[in-house]
């Protein structure tokens, strides 16, 4: 039976195509199989070392090779594209990730467990209901103002507007049933997002990461579920690391000897970026309060010579190297000295 060094496979819903090399790292399979036919082929090879692009169903597959006694490697998308030819083709991606998986400085995602995906899916779906009510509540708020009725920012605001919509007597009944239409679907949304939030509570308290985290200014239970299920800190060096994968590190754009900084690369999980931005948001809020205890010496030092929004960036840059350290060393936050003339900020 012929034995590979390793096997490249370019994962789709229905075929799969695998470019495989052997111990001289030459190609001696390239073929395309269909989704039942995979781990069928598998089966029968000895124990090999397998790489695929991080995907959703990637971490799928991976689980099933590895059951099968089979070493898979998932590499990020990114990483994979330098390695792809003129033309691309299933073939040539597939072949792409075989070349990536051969770096020796290539960086590699864990395979998830069936737990951390379903607690992933509840953050995902949360997220998502999140999304759609606020599509809602400016579709509700554009469809108000045609007829010139204005209400303020803000979803505590939609009540009272569509109380104002049905009150309103040049509105014709037609767009009266569809703003309550409209409104009935706010309040499905509110009471599903309130039933996810249960759960995420009881998520929270039951994992040994998560209520560490949350001692953290900034992080509460959504953010620090989150960084417990997303995050191997493991697989990082530092905390710096982790701050560079979650995008809030400036991008590089260096040549010559001269060194240039742009703005935050955006890279990793957006999501986990998303809520440590919010998150430092709310700490610098809160410590520009007179009398604050949130107000640190590093902090007032910051909002003192960058405007309020970059220096959230950078205290979520912070928040996500104490949150590396947290879960490395089984701590929890020991809140710093509070800054000398704080309530003058």
């Amino acid at each position: 039976m012929t034995q590979y060094k390793l096997i490249g496979i370019d994962t789709s819903k229905a075929v799969f195509t695998l470019h495989g090399l052997d111990h001289q790292d030459r190609p001696l399979l390239r073929i395309n199989l269909r989704r039942a036919q995979l781990l069928v082929f598998f089966k029968k090879l000895p124990p090999t070392r397998i790489a695929m692009e991080a995907c959703a169903c990637s971490h799928h597959w991976a689980r099933e090779l590895i059951a099968l006694g089979h070493e898979v490697r998932l590499i990020p998308p990114q990483y994979v594209k330098p390695y792809v030819k003129r033309g691309k083709n299933d073939r040539n991606d597939a072949e792409a990730i075989c070349e990536a998986a051969r770096r020796p400085g290539m960086h590699f995602v864990p395979v998830k467990s069936t737990t951390q995906q379903a607690q992933g899916m509840v953050l995902k779906v949360r997220e998502t209901l999140i999304g759609q009510r606020t599509l809602l509540a400016n579709t509700v708020r554009s469809h108000a103002a045609e007829f010139g009725v204005i209400a303020a920012k803000g979803l505590g605001q939609v009540g009272p507007l569509l109380a104002a919509i049905e009150q309103e007597i040049a509105i014709p009944s037609e767009a009266k049933d569809m703003a309550s239409l409209l409104g009935r679907q706010l309040k499905e949304l509110d009471a599903r997002i309130k039933e996810i939030d249960v759960k995420l509570a009881a998520a929270h308290q039951a994992n040994e990461v998560s209520p560490r985290l949350a001692t953290i200014p900034g992080v509460g239970p959504v953010t620090a579920l989150t960084l417990a299920v997303e995050i191997n800190p493991e697989m990082f060096e530092s905390g710096r690391h982790l701050a560079a994968w979650a995008g809030l590190t400036p991008k590089e754009h260096s040549t010559g000897g001269k060194q240039r900084m742009g703005g935050i690369s955006r890279a990793g999980n957006e999501r986990l970026r998303t809520l440590l931005v919010v998150g430092a948001m709310s700490v610098i809020r809160a410590a520009t309060r007179p009398g604050s205890k949130q107000m640190t010496e590093w902090l007032r030092a910051l909002l003192a010579r960058k405007p309020r929004k970059v220096a959230a960036v950078a205290l979520a840059n912070k928040m996500a190297r104490v949150a590396w350290a947290l879960m490395m060393r089984g701590d929890v936050y020991q809140r710093p000295t509070i800054a000398v003339g704080a309530a003058a900020v």
